[in-house]
Parts: structure tokens; C-alpha cells; sequence
């Protein structure tokens, strides 16, 4: 039988987990990458190609190693819990030379268009023509997963700011900022409170002479540490949590969370006070935004009314003088290769399971990584991968189209009821509820009834341990001979890397050496006492 050709366009941490995915499956992937190199947006250049996203040189992950590893390739013991760029680059070659994924790529290969053949009703295949050193070629393929992310476009809205053609200063979107050193002694707006727009004020707020973060909403801002010094989300996203999430009343946790923000400081005394409650729409992660906002570094504003020639007014009525201005205001989806996109994707992008559109006659095209998970992306995306080759092999049947489009809709329906409306909210989904909800459809979720009773241990760590995406390896296909092991060791690699100063025997921690002085002291006052009592019995 003829092997089935597969294109995977994008060699990012999606694409990889692609191609991966399709070699286990004995498929056969021809990877397109329109860069010289792999990693896509985690892939930090100075000067970035045209038309690909960059990032900043600073930027670090805001998920842990552990929730962030491939399911099969745990992230060495060493990294640090949360990886700078550098570090996560330096992971995902180590995971290509491991599983011999290079040789399926063709770098600086755009595609141009992938298009359905006259015959698509029957076979299924598709057009992609691509274009490499000038020179185009036309390929013909059997399914086609598209891993090209969300950050291919940026969104700068000009026009919803009145004076912007008149500003003298300079204007740039976030993706073009790399470093603070051209903002020194500057005065700078960034527009936009999403994770882009907390790192880049606070970072520029360390050389600036003023930054002002201007917000058209508040937010509540997490921050990487969590209680007892545990990264949080291996300490939030464990299955018990999960099941305590559903049992208790919404308005229950809001509160728990909100609390437990304010905790850390007053959201409302920082200018950051959302009316949205947390459970609604996206949080944010900084560990230095408070700190800046403290010292003065950073002021908390309104959004911007609008521009004069040298100066930013405020929907408060306040009016500062601005030097540069930064549009962190986000990405916009686009597939420019699509051929007939109407006929493929409607306005909204609308798929089953944020992967199949539900329209074509057969489902030989998906989209891998273009959802918003409250977790990590490489996981999400790796298991959706594995369930869409298992869908172009024939091994997995999806639902007719009138079942899609009902399963759409109810969840249409419920983030609709549940979350603020933003173009980032209808991808969202719960981690733990969107990997079980995929791994359901392969067979890969882990039978936790069953555990209790032949492994116990194991047991245990899935249920109360963090929700690592090594779970998914256990059973069904796929399976991992490791990923046992991985589990029940991955509370060491949290620590590994933290506990880098070791204590000899002999030094005890402050804690203990309190209560040793609490016993030395009851002794002190107690023997006195047992002297006297024996004496006056005796």
C-alpha cells in the first residue's frame, strides 16, 4: 500500500510535534519552513526575516519544563523551571536530532498555495505549490496540517487612535522590539496589557525615564512562583484541582483566586482593578510588573484618546508628553496560502476542536496549535497532531458535519456564557479538559480507576501530582516505556535545578534549629521545677 504523503507547513514546536506524530504513524512528512531554521517564534534573531514574528531577547516561558515537554522527551533535569528562549531552542534541536526530524524539513520554502485537486470529493488530496530560491514547485499531497501559529500577523490598529499621523515620536508593534538599550531616557506608552505588553513596559521601564502602561481594561496578573516556591502551574493543574474546579460554584472561585491575587498586592490601589472576574477572560504573568509599578517606574493608565504631535492624552483626561509609543496590541490569524479560504474556514475560523474544518468532504487538512490554552502549547498541539494522523490513516472517524457543527456550537454557546468576548477568548480552553477531551478521541487518556488498583504510586502522582503531558503516554497509541518513570521522577527535576547550593548534614535549617531551642528552653524551665517538686515530696 502506498505510503500517504503529508505536508506540514511551519517547522515551529508545532510543526515538530507534527512531523513527529506522522512518523509514528507510518505517514510520510515533507515539513515547509520559510525560515533557515527551526523553532518559529521561540527562535530569537536581532534583525528578523521578513514577515516573521520576533521576539525579545529576554523573553522567558511562562510555563514550567515539566507542562511545557514533549510527551515522550522530558526536558533535561538541569533547565531551569522556567527556560529562557535560548534554553528552550537548545531543548527543541535536542528533540529533532533525537527522533531524526531534520531531514523531513525544507527550510526557506514558503508556501505559496495549498489548493483542493478537481478530484478532492473522491481522494481527498491537495495542491501545495511552494517557492524556494526563486524557483516554484508543485506538490500533490494526501493531508496537509498547518502548524504556521497565531503570531504570523500583527494587528495595528492605527486607526482607532485619533492623531497618530501627527505624532513626531516614533511607533513600533511589540513584535519589533528586541531590547531597552534605544528607549534610554525616553518617556514611553505601550498600549495593550496582554503578557507582550507587561514584559516590554517593565523591561524599558528599568532605562526609560517614565513608562505609562495604558490599559482599556484591568486584569489579574499571576506570577511564576507559587506557594512554597512550586512553579504554579504544577501546583494548580493536578487532576484533584480539576475535579474540585467542577464541584465548586464559579462565583466560589472567583473569589479563591482574586483573593489570593490581592493578596499579593491590591489589583485596585495599582490601577489594575478589572471588572471582568478571573475566571472570564485571559490573566497575565509578571513577577516585575508590581515591583515597577511600585517605584514609579510605571504608571498604571487609561487607553488613549489620543494623539498630539508630541504628547498622548488619556480617556482620564490627562495628558503626558510621550517619546515612542508600543502597540502591543496583539496578532491577527491569517492563512494567505489558503486557496478559497471562504470555502475552507468562515470568519470566525470555526473548527472541531479548534482542528478540522467541518465543511470538507474529507478531512485531510487540519490545524495544529491555534487555540489559547490556559497551559502550555506543546503539549495541546503535540496530542492534537497524534489524533489527526490517526484521522488521515482511517484509524479514527470523525463525527458527520451536522455532529461538528452541534459540538461547535454548544461550545460556542459556553464560552459565550463564560467568557468575556475577545478575539483571543474564543480559542481558549481549559488544559487539563481540552488534553483529556483529545486524548479520549485516540485512546491515550489514562485510566486512573484502573491505576488505583495495579499501580498505586502511579496513581497518586497522576491524581494529586501535576498534569504532566507524560500522562498521555502510558496507554493506547503511542504508548512510552518511560513514561512511568518520568512521572514518578518529575518532582526531582523540579527541585534539581533549585537546589544548587547543598547543605552539609550538619547545618540544619533555620526551622529546625528554632524548635531545638524551643525544647532546650522547656527543658531549662523544667527542671528547676521537677528539683523543687522532689524535694518538697520527699
Amino acid at each position: 500500500m502506498k505510503v500517504k504523503q503529508i505536508a506540514v507547513i511551519g517547522a515551529g514546536v508545532s510543526g515538530l510535534g507534527a512531523i513527529k506524530s506522522c512518523l509514528e504513524e507510518g505517514l510520510e512528512p515533507t515539513c515547509f519552513e520559510k525560515s533557515s531554521d527551526i523553532g518559529g517564534l521561540w527562535r530569537y534573531e536581532e534583525i528578523p526575516e521578513s514577515g516573521k514574528p520576533g521576539i525579545y531577547k529576554s523573553l522567558t516561558c511562562n510555563t514550567s519544563k515539566e507542562m511545557t515537554a514533549f510527551s515522550d522527551y522530558p526536558i533535561p533535569d538541569h533547565y531551569p523551571n522556567y527556560m529562557h528562549n535560548s534554553k528552550m531552542m537548545e531543548y527543541l534541536r535536542m528533540y529533532a536530532k533525537h527522533f531524526g526530524l531534520m531531514k523531513h524539513i525544507q527550510f526557506q520554502t514558503k508556501v505559496c498555495t495549498v489548493r483542493k485537486r478537481p478530484d478532492f470529493s473522491s481522494s481527498g488530496q491537495w495542491d501545495v505549490v511552494v517557492e524556494a530560491d526563486g524557483k516554484k514547485k508543485a506538490y500533490i499531497f494526501d493531508g496537509v496540517m498547518v502548524c504556521s501559529g497565531h503570531y504570523n500577523e500583527k494587528y495595528l490598529p492605527l486607526q482607532d487612535f485619533a492623531g497618530i499621523t501627527q505624532f513626531q515620536g516614533s511607533y513600533i508593534h511589540s513584535w519589533e522590539y528586541k531590547n531597552p538599550d534605544s528607549f534610554m531616557g525616553k518617556r514611553v506608552v505601550v498600549i495593550g496589557i496582554g503578557n507582550s505588553g507587561a514584559d516590554v513596559a517593565g523591561e524599558i521601564s528599568h532605562v526609560a525615564e517614565q513608562v505609562f502602561l495604558s490599559t482599556r481594561r484591568g486584569t489579574w496578573i499571576w506570577n511564576r512562583v507559587w506557594d512554597n516556591g512550586d512553579p504554579l502551574d504544577t501546583t494548580l493543574f493536578t487532576r484533584y484541582n480539576r475535579i474540585m474546579g467542577r464541584l465548586y460554584p464559579t462565583f466560589l472561585i472567583n473569589r479563591w483566586a482574586e483573593n489570593k491575587l490581592n493578596a499579593r498586592f491590591n489589583h485596585a490601589n495599582y490601577g489594575l482593578q478589572a471588572k471582568h472576574r478571573f475566571l472570564s477572560h485571559q490573566s497575565i504573568f509578571s513577577d516585575d510588573l508590581p515591583n515597577r509599578i511600585i517605584t514609579g517606574k510605571v504608571v498604571i493608565k487609561t487607553n488613549v484618546k489620543e494623539f498630539t504631535s508630541t504628547s498622548a492624552i488619556f480617556e482620564d483626561g490627562t495628558k503626558e508628553p510621550v517619546d515612542v509609543v508600543v502597540f502591543a496590541t496583539g496578532y491577527t490569524l491569517s492563512f494567505p496560502f489558503l486557496d478559497d479560504n471562504s470555502e475552507i474556514l468562515d470568519s470566525e475560523n470555526t473548527m472541531f476542536k479548534f482542528v478540522f474544518p467541518p465543511q470538507l468532504e474529507k478531512p485531510t487538512l487540519a490545524f495544529i496549535g491555534i487555540l489559547q490554552p490556559v497551559g502550555a502549547t506543546i503539549p495541546t498541539s503535540e496530542l492534537q497532531s497524534r489524533w489527526v494522523v490517526r484521522v488521515f490513516t482511517g484509524l479514527k472517524k470523525l463525527p458527520s458535519h451536522s455532529d461538528m457543527m452541534a459540538a461547535i456550537n454548544r461550545r460556542k454557546q459556553k464560552m459565550q456564557k463564560e467568557l468575556v468576548e475577545s478575539p483571543r477568548g474564543i480559542h481558549r480552553v481549559q488544559y487539563i479538559d481540552y488534553m483529556d477531551e483529545i486524548a479520549s478521541e485516540i485512546g491515550v487518556k489514562p485510566n486512573l480507576l484502573s491505576l488505583f488498583f495495579w499501580d498505586t504510586k502511579l496513581a497518586k502522582e497522576i491524581f494529586w501530582g501535576p498534569c504532566t503531558p507524560y500522562q498521555y503516554r502510558l496507554q493506547g497509541p503511542g504508548k512510552w516505556a518511560g513514561a512511568r518513570a518520568a512521572i514518578l521522577t518529575q518532582r526531582d527535576r523540579i527541585l534539581k535545578p533549585l537546589r544548587t547550593r547543598v547543605l552539609k548534614q550538619s547545618e540544619a535549617s533555620p526551622s529546625s534549629l528554632f524548635w531545638v531551642r524551643c525544647i532546650c528552653i522547656v527543658i531549662f524551665l523544667l527542671v528547676p521545677v521537677l528539683v523543687i517538686m522532689k524535694v518538697i515530696y520527699s
